[in-house]
Order: C-alpha cells, then sequence, then structure tokens
C-alpha cells in the first residue's frame, strides 16, 4: 500500500536532504495524528503540491506537530502536454464532483466557467468563497490519490474570458453531443503535429458545458477563438462525468499514462 501524502507550504521542502527531519504544523500535522493516527516508525510522505516529494518515517508525532526522517526526496516534473478542465458552473455540487474525480484521475488545471446556461452563478462574496471551497476539493482529492502536484484552481471566466484562453492554448476541444469528429481522433492528429513542431503550445482545454448544455452563440464564438467540437462517445454524458472521461482518454492518447 502506497504511504499517505500530507501537504506542507510550497517551498518547504526546498534544501533538505536524506537524513534530515522536516517538522510538519498545522491543519495536515493534526489530521495526520488525529485522523490517521501517525505514529513513530510508520511511512509517510510530504508534499509541497508543487512537484517536490519527500518520503520518510515518522519519528515524532505529538502535540501540533508531525516529525518526519526524511529517506528520499524527489522532484515530480509536470507532463509534457497539461490538461486543463474548463468546467462549467452546475447545480447539486456536479461542478465539484466533476473537478474532483478529474484531479484523483491526473488534471493538471481547472477554470470555472460562468456559461450562459449555467443556473450556478458567483458574484462578488460568494465568488471568493466558491473559489477557496474548489481549491480544497482538489487539494483533498490530490492528498486521496497521493499527488506532489495539486491542480492550480484559475480565476473563474465568463465566455469572453474563455475565448481569450481558447486563443494562447495549444488545443481547446469543446465536448459536444452534435460534433462529428471524435475526440481520439483529435487528440491522435493534435499529437502528432506536436511531435513535429516541439514550438507549439503544450496546454489541451477540455470544455465541459452545464446542464443545459453550450449555447450555439457561445460554441460559435469559442470556435471563431480557435476551438474545435469533439463527440466523446455514443452516449450523452452528466456534466459530472463528461470532463473527468475526457481526461481518461486524453491521457492515455497523449501518453500521460
Amino acid at each position: 500500500m502506497s504511504n499517505p501524502v500530507f501537504f506542507a507550504p510550497v517551498g518547504a521542502l526546498d534544501d533538505l536532504a536524506p537524513g534530515a527531519e522536516f517538522v510538519l504544523e498545522g491543519i495536515e500535522a493534526r489530521h495526520a495524528i488525529t485522523v490517521k493516527r501517525l505514529a513513530p516508525g510508520e511511512a509517510v510522505d510530504i508534499a509541497d503540491g508543487a512537484g517536490k516529494r519527500l518520503t520518510g518515517t515518522v519519528s515524532h508525532a505529538n502535540g501540533g506537530s508531525l516529525t518526519v526522517l526524511a529517506s528520499e526526496l524527489v522532484e515530480e516534473p509536470q507532463p509534457s502536454v497539461r490538461l486543463v478542465l474548463v468546467q462549467a458552473l452546475a447545480k447539486g455540487d456536479r461542478d465539484e464532483l466533476a473537478i474532483e474525480t478529474a484531479t484523483e484521475l491526473g488534471v493538471d488545471a481547472v477554470i470555472p466557467w460562468q456559461a450562459e446556461r449555467s443556473i450556478v452563478r458567483w458574484k462578488g462574496e460568494r465568488a471568493a468563497k466558491a473559489h477557496a471551497k474548489w481549491q480544497s476539493v482538489v487539494t483533498a482529492a490530490a492528498k486521496q490519490a497521493r499527488r506532489a502536484w495539486i491542480p492550480e484552481v484559475r480565476n473563474a471566466v465568463d465566455s469572453s474570458g474563455l475565448a481569450k484562453a481558447v486563443e494562447v492554448a495549444g488545443l481547446a476541444i469543446i465536448l459536444h453531443e452534435a460534433a462529428k469528429t471524435r475526440l481520439r481522433d483529435i487528440l491522435q492528429a493534435w499529437d502528432g503535429a506536436l511531435a513535429a513542431e516541439a514550438e507549439l503550445p503544450r496546454e489541451v482545454l477540455l470544455i465541459v458545458g452545464p446542464e443545459g448544455g453550450i449555447s450555439p452563440r457561445e460554441v460559435t464564438r469559442l470556435c471563431d477563438a480557435g476551438a474545435v467540437t469533439a463527440l466523446l462517445g455514443s452516449h450523452v454524458l452528466r456534466s459530472s462525468t463528461a470532463g473527468p472521461a475526457a481526461v481518461v482518454l486524453a491521457s492515455d492518447v497523449l501518453g500521460r499514462w
């Protein structure tokens, strides 16, 4: 069984070496001691959420701190192609379920999208709280999946902001039930072009609409900015499952798995 993972602040693991002790404090330490009940001698990983991972054994676990004796420190590189899930805001926490599952499957970043047909709205103080909740969701999912990287939750965008993101992406794909081209075929063609042209941007946006679907006006606007539509499969998926399914397929086709 793999070691449990707990997160330290970015930079906290810098300059450590095998044989050194690291002291984890705060909420993560309390979770390790009171919930996981880690005790001296047990193996544990500490990650900084930005690729650095310390593997070691607990030497002290008391109060509000966990002391870990480092046996190995590694830096895990980011994938050569980054996957970004653009998830339309959805009711009933389906958007949070989507980003949670996508994180466990390896997505690198998520973008909250205020689509025209999104019932949920992020406004004012609620927007800040909702963004923080999304970051909490992906952090917990990254811990569950034993990841060293915590996906970035980018600022929420409306359709105008999303069009600007599409313009600078290597590939932007709208998952759409009326599309004629399979997602697999689009990814394979782009992967071949990527191999031939090293300077192409290496970020793929996977765009998922809300429960009511993406409006025709939005599809046109995003395609004018450079996006393409793709058919994920023969069935219509919920907003909570389409993104994770696309992450799985993209990870396979693009050699991330």
